[in-house]
């Protein structure tokens, strides 16, 4: 096996900025560089929220262009993840018939209660094992029906999925990402046909399913000459939803670990051989997401960092109340704002970070501080309190998370792993550390992308072996910082009784 690196080109889109970062592959050898990053802005268009897909498209030509010229060595292959359940619809001779959707639009306010006079929850849920989450691809297909958009398309394609055949011209469906569509059964690991009969979704929209590690075809030459790579250059299909792509990135050692993927949303569970799908389970609103080499994805959706940048955006933009825009003006630099929050009051106050009245845009100081009220809590009065707030409320969600998922699938965690954007902030993985009571493994901050790099570098045959022995290569080749819980344990105990059946 060669000693010399190989570069991959990862393409990850978060629901905020894109990045094209380069990972060099060799054994025992695993470095990245991002090459190029861009924004990720939603545009309003007569009411209805889109993804601006084509500006995302130019800026991963732009990052291909960028990591080209980034070294003489040749890229190995691309992947690309994104995020899940949003989708975009192709006419019969390639075209996009709309901008996608972005899954916070409203248009699926009432799509649940639809689905549910067809099949019930609990029937769903047997099914495919998807939590409930009002912007599931299901129910996003749902509202659309009867649409022009929809009765004209000939082809629909999840947002990783459309990237790639923009690149290839070669149309498929990635498993990880297909199953959080509500319409994958976790059990045989495709279509369920069923579901999709009963509430008249046209599978056949859907190209062939594909495999992580599966080729997804070449770049077109049009590619080639706008980005200045060489070919024949292949993409390969990772795992394109980029939480399957931030679990492989977990560089656990052991069996018995949780993880939390955070950034926009904090994705915290656990990975299992097979699916749990008991009513216990639907109840408690798990999801069983597909994950690379066979595995289950066993997590909840918390809100995430998002409670927090939409707290930043509110303050720096004035949308909030006028004593918090005071205080505002001593504390819009991030890094004082969390400085400010550690000497805040701990656990004066919580809200249930999972609750759907934190999904949506703009004003969320407010509606925290709305919360607190309904709840019989002090209201924070400063940007400080409710950043505090908003984090002790992320690390109570956590707990309830993973020791949710533990009693329900059987399971012992003895370490919780933290990775994504939320490895960079402190406080929260200190907080997380002393709710569950578990030492706290904080990194990489990249995890999407190194997994992302380590499916392409497998099936180009650079690295060999599975999930255990791609996670030891981060192990011993990403930087890592523990946290060991602290303080009142039974304090948290506490705090989660304040709100009822949380």
């Amino acid at each position: 096996m060669s000693t010399t690196p190989h570069r991959f080109a990862a393409v990850d889109l978060g629901a905020s900025s894109g990045r094209v970062i380069v990972g060099e592959v060799a054994p025992e050898r695993l470095t990245l560089h991002e090459a190029h990053r861009f924004p990720n802005q939603p545009t309003r268009v007569l009411g209805t929220l889109h993804w601006d897909i084509l500006s995302l498209h130019q800026g991963i030509l732009n990052g291909l262009k960028a990591a080209a010229n980034s070294s003489p060595h040749p890229l190995t292959s691309i992947g690309i993840d994104t995020w899940a359940v949003d989708y975009g619809l192709l006419a019969a001779d390639g075209t996009l018939l709309a901008n996608p959707v972005h899954y916070r639009d409203t248009r699926t306010t009432n799509a649940a209660e639809k689905v549910a006079k067809v099949l019930s929850p609990r029937a769903l849920y047997a099914a495919t094992g998807i939590q409930h989450l009002p912007f599931n691809t299901i129910y996003q297909l749902i509202s659309a029906q009867g649409t022009p958009a929809l009765t004209a398309a000939h082809r629909l394609l999840l947002i990783p999925d459309l990237l790639s055949y923009w690149l290839t011209g070669e149309p498929g469906t990635e498993l990880t990402n297909a199953s959080t569509t509500q319409l994958i059964d976790p059990r045989t690991r495709d279509w369920a046909t069923p579901v999709a009969q009963a509430l008249g979704i046209d599978l056949t929209l859907f190209p062939p399913l594909r495999r992580p590690g599966d080729p997804a075809g070449t770049l077109r030459q049009e590619v080639l000459a706008e980005t200045g790579l060489t070919t024949p250059l292949p993409v390969t299909a990772v795992g394109s939803h980029d939480t399957a792509s931030a679990v492989v990135g977990v560089p656990a050692t052991t069996p018995d670990f949780a993880y939390i993927a955070t950034g926009t949303w904090s994705l915290a569970g656990l990975e299992l051989d097979a699916p749990v799908l008991t009513e216990a389970s639907r109840a408690a609103n798990f999801t069983n997401e597909l994950g690379v080499d066979g595995t289950v994805r066993y997590l909840r959706n918390i809100m995430g960092l998002w409670m927090l940048q939409e707290c930043v955006r509110a303050w720096e933009s004035k949308d909030t109340t006028v004593t918090q825009r005071i205080q505002a003006t001593h504390t819009q630099d991030l890094t004082a704002l969390l400085q400010a929050a550690a000497h805040a009051t701990p656990l004066r106050s919580v809200v249930d970070a999972g609750d759907p009245a934190f999904i949506a845009p703009d004003h969320m100081p407010d509606r925290i501080a709305d919360a607190c009220r309904r709840t019989g809590q002090p209201v924070p009065r400063t940007p400080a309190e409710t950043t505090r707030c908003v984090l002790d409320s992320l690390a109570l969600a956590h707990r309830r998370a993973i020791d949710d998922a533990a009693r329900l699938s059987g399971r012992t965690v003895r370490t919780v792993h933290i990775v994504g954007g939320g490895v960079h902030n402190a406080l929260l993985c200190q907080l997380t550390a002393d709710a569950c009571g578990l030492p706290v493994i904080a990194g990489p901050a990249e995890a999407a992308a190194l997994g992302n790099v380590l499916v392409q570098a497998r099936a180009a045959g650079v690295i060999t072996g599975g999930l255990s022995e791609l996670r030891a290569l981060l192990h011993s080749t990403q930087p890592l910082r523990q946290y060991e819980p602290t303080g009142d344990h039974s304090a948290w105990d506490r705090a989660a009784a304040r709100l009822g059946s949380f």
